[in-house]
């Protein structure tokens, strides 16, 4: 689904692009045992933060790549 706009291009697929990035991220929470943010924020696991941004960095390359 593509335009002759490309700013309208790069709105849908930025939108489309943060949509199947934050389904994705509902579904890695899904899979960590124990409450993900409370580990995090309140119990301040370096580690577990260290690995959800890394998660998060891979997902959006990936996303990022089969989008361009």
């Amino acid at each position: 689904m593509t335009t002759d706009y490309p700013f309208v291009n790069a709105v849908i697929f930025a939108a489309l692009g943060a949509l199947v990035f934050f389904a994705c991220f509902g579904i890695i929470r899904k899979m960590v045992p124990g409450d993900l943010w409370k580990e995090v924020l309140q119990e301040r696991n370096v580690a577990l933060a260290v690995l959800v941004g890394l998660m998060s960095v891979a997902l959006a390359l990936i996303i990022a790549a089969t989008m361009h």
